[in-house]
């Protein structure tokens, strides 16, 4: 990929992308236009019904009406070109319906036919065992193949009809762009009408999952206890956290399914939309936000404390929750520890009322747990219960998703859980309105996603699935060669140390968040990637693809444009009717900078040492001497630099020469300006990178600082050993003395200086420039110097020449 960097546009600032923007590609990125898109993504059993995308846009250049005024050869949309229009659109509409609700009757037949032959075959082998009398094993080949087929059939299913959906969309906006009538409100009713887009694959996963792990393990799943963390008090993992686009979440299930079944906290029952559902309430302190700056800037002990419930909200057991980040220098691995509570109670607790000693009264009569267990429980809700009455933190936040889990049951090793649907939402009273009150969760809302029902400033839906992969390994052991290839293919997005507390604090609250979490930039950055390897789902001896005609023509003007983050986008992550999400852009719109030889974060830039808005922000709450010294302290920096800025100018320098683009910069970009985007936090907020921080970086700069001392010193005796204790003392000898001994000084203040910066950034978890680039070979080339003109003095003295 070939990156340019444009250092005229280095000073942009970082804001949201305005929906109904127009998108422009990143420098080095290959722009595929939706025509293109499509041809290259057709399923051969789909070839015939996907969208007439191109026949529908060459009907919108065929207008019959009277020449439009100053643009020749365009002619005006008329009534009859709008009709006809829509008859054909309708036509293409319900080809696609038709298809979609064949294919997907002929999939639930096929699942049932497979379940009922896994069946038959299972339970002869049950009676009569692994013999001549009981299956045979090309039996379970050919059963693992039939199933094979049938995910590859729900994989192309939900890709036909996410690109079907994508091409409905870019040919309305299309048509309102070109003809100036609009027709996208029409058109929303007639999808509601057959909606094919919203079709729920969870129902179809969960049993493809059952089934497939029936066949892989020949009738022997393995068996454990799959309860949602009912027995999972203290468990500590690692975990890492990746963005999946919506349009590669159904793959990725299908994927994942074929290696790990899906962990079924309820067997005895069939799923439910409900059972996936998983809501927590953070809490935090609305006036200093402790848990939210320690949790973004990971120190040591920084905890998160939320409630946690599973399914509706009519569940009756919530579960208390108190996250602790550990630092590894100490040993420690961070810990979630949690203990159960009735929701009948869960006021009373939070607010002092009820304490623990009476919440585990009943636990200790029944004799279920051990008393040892029952009095950790008791320690941590007395611990929680403290820090929530001491420390006056409130329901600020909530975030609802629907997870699916892939685990063996009982065993932990590997387990990925892949989180759709996530919304965060307001919980406090903060501005006046009344949202959660005196108890402890709003109850205006449940698991009804989208929630609509909220004001756009109460709720924030996340534009992408978060996948969790956590391994429990053993010290020097590799996780599976498929995780591997998972977590490195273009289904996902590595984003290390997400967090949905976070993330939605952060969005919820902009006007009392001044720390962004580093992440930020990168929602309005397009994460899904092209195809890196040879990883997916297969469709067993047969081709996936091809392709219906040879060419698209040109149509720069809406074919390049990202479609609006508000327009609904169907559900093919096995996401429910209830909602949609916003439609994708066509383009692979990944950002990268490389850095220069003086920049070493040249993506953020509100990791500078220093960010005299951010300052003045922080001072200015602060308020009294605070605030006149850091205002003060500004403008003389501001002054300093633009001082500094003008004798640049004014001292006679070399100028850069502009070079003409050569034939393949020209090919590649044009004649046009390349831009790129540097990211900058808006006014008065920073995006903070975490940074780590263990005792021996003290120590180091310690070592540094002493370094410095122990050579100054000796720079110091040589000047004083050249002053006293000469025979005969000379100007010569005072004058070099004089040299070593200036030299010794400012060795001395640099150090100094340099210890102070250092100590004050780490101490601030800052991304400073830890290194020392000019100092020691400063130091030695004085040091050189000072040593050649006391010998050229010394042997001048004596005559030597």
């Amino acid at each position: 990929m070939l990156i340019v960097k444009d250092l005229r546009a280095l000073d942009k600032s970082w804001k949201a992308a305005k929906p109904g923007g127009t998108f422009r590609a990143r420098p080095g990125v290959v722009v595929m236009k939706f025509g293109e898109q499509l041809r290259s993504s057709v399923i051969r059993e789909y070839q015939w019904y996907y969208i007439d995308y191109n026949g529908l846009k060459a009907d919108l250049k065929n207008a019959t009406g009277p020449p439009k005024d100053g643009q020749h050869g365009v002619n005006e949309w008329t009534e009859e070109d709008e009709t006809r229009f829509v008859a054909k659109l309708e036509t293409e509409l319900e080809k696609v319906h038709t298809k979609q609700q064949v294919k997907a009757m002929e999939i639930s037949r096929r699942i049932a036919v497979s379940e009922r032959e896994v069946k038959d075959v299972v339970n002869r082998l049950n009676e009569r065992g692994l013999n001549e009398e009981g299956p045979s094993e090309e039996e379970f080949m050919l059963l693992e193949e039939d199933l094979s087929d049938i995910i590859a059939d729900v994989h192309d299913l939900a890709k036909f009809v996410q690109l079907n959906y994508t091409g409905f969309y870019k040919i309305i906006k299309k048509h309102d762009k070109m003809t100036g009538w609009h027709l996208r409100p029409a058109f929303d009713a007639r999808l509601k009408a057959k909606p094919f887009y919203k079709e729920n694959y969870d129902a179809s996963v969960i049993k493809l999952s059952k089934l497939y792990d029936l066949v892989r393990t020949r009738g022997n799943p393995v068996k454990g206890d799959s309860a949602a963390g009912g027995a999972q008090a203290n468990f500590v993992r690692q975990t890492t956290k990746y963005w999946v686009h919506p349009d590669n979440v159904t793959e990725l299930k299908l994927i994942i399914l074929k290696h790990l079944p899906v962990l079924v906290f309820n067997a005895s029952k069939e799923f439910e939309q409900a059972d996936s559902a998983i809501t927590s309430i953070y809490y935090d302190n609305p006036e200093k936000w402790d848990l939210y700056e320690g949790r973004l800037k990971k120190t040591e002990g920084a905890e998160a404390i939320r409630l946690r419930w599973y399914g509706g909200m009519q569940t009756e057991t919530i579960f208390v929750e108190r996250k602790t980040h550990r630092e590894d220098w100490t040993g420690e691995k961070s810990v979630k520890a949690r203990f159960a509570i009735k929701e009948k109670n869960v006021n009373a607790y939070m607010r002092g009322e009820l304490l623990p000693a009476a919440i585990f009264e009943k636990a200790r009569k029944e004799g279920k747990k051990s008393e040892k267990a029952i009095a950790e429980d008791q320690r941590l809700a007395s611990e929680i219960q403290y820090s929530v009455l001491k420390k006056g933190y409130k329901p600020v936040c909530r975030s609802f998703y629907n997870r699916t889990a892939f685990q063996l049951p009982a065993d932990a090793r590997v387990r990925i859980s892949l989180d759709t649907e996530l919304t965060m939402v307001r919980e406090d009273n903060l501005d006046g309105r009344k949202r959660s009150g005196d108890n402890w969760r709003r109850m205006d809302i449940g698991i009804d996603y989208p929630f609509s029902q909220l004001p756009p400033e109460d709720v924030v839906r996340f534009p992408y699935a978060v996948l969790e992969v956590k391994l429990q390994t053993q010290m020097g052991q590799e996780p599976p060669e498929w995780v591997r290839q998972l977590i490195s293919s273009h289904l996902v997005e590595a984003v290390p140390k997400f967090s949905k507390f976070i993330h939605g604090t952060a969005c919820l609250f902009p006007d009392r968040i001044n720390l962004l979490p580093f992440w930020m930039p990168q929602m309005d950055v397009d994460i899904r990637k092209p195809v890196a390897h040879d990883f997916g789902i297969h469709r067993p001896g047969l081709s996936g693809t091809t392709t219906t005609s040879d060419d698209d023509e040109e149509d720069l003007d809406s074919d390049e444009e990202e479609v609006p983050r508000h327009v609904a986008r169907p559900p093919t992550n096995g996401q429910s009717s209830r909602g949609a999400l916003p439609a994708p852009a066509d383009t692979e719109g990944q950002t990268v900078d490389l850095p220069t030889a003086d920049e070493d974060f040249p993506i953020y830039d509100s990791d500078d040492e220093y960010d005299e808005n951010y300052e003045l922000e922080e001072a200015r709450r602060v308020g009294g001497w605070h605030y006149y010294h850091t205002l003060i302290s500004t403008k003389a920096r501001a002054l300093g630099q633009g001082t500094l800025s003008v004798l640049k100018h004014m001292v006679p320098a070399p100028r850069a020469t502009q070079v003409p683009r050569s034939a393949r910069t020209e090919m590649l970009f044009g004649s046009g300006p390349v831009h790129t985007r540097k990211f900058r936090a808006p006014a008065g907020k920073k995006i903070y990178v975490p940074v780590r921080v263990e005792p021996k970086v003290f120590f180091a700069a310690e070592r540094t600082f002493l370094g410095w001392l122990e050579y100054s010193i000796y720079i110091g005796t040589i000047a004083v050993t050249l002053l006293n204790f000469g025979t005969h003392p000379t100007p010569t000898s005072f004058w070099v003395a004089g040299i070593f001994t200036l030299l010794a000084i400012l060795s001395l203040c640099y150090s100094v200086g340099i210890y102070l910066y250092r100590s004050r950034s780490i101490r601030n978890r800052k991304a400073a420039k830890y290194y020392d680039k000019w100092g020691p070979s400063v130091l030695c080339v004085s040091l050189v110097v000072a040593v050649a003109l006391n010998f050229a003095f010394e042997g001048r003295e004596r005559g030597i020449w």
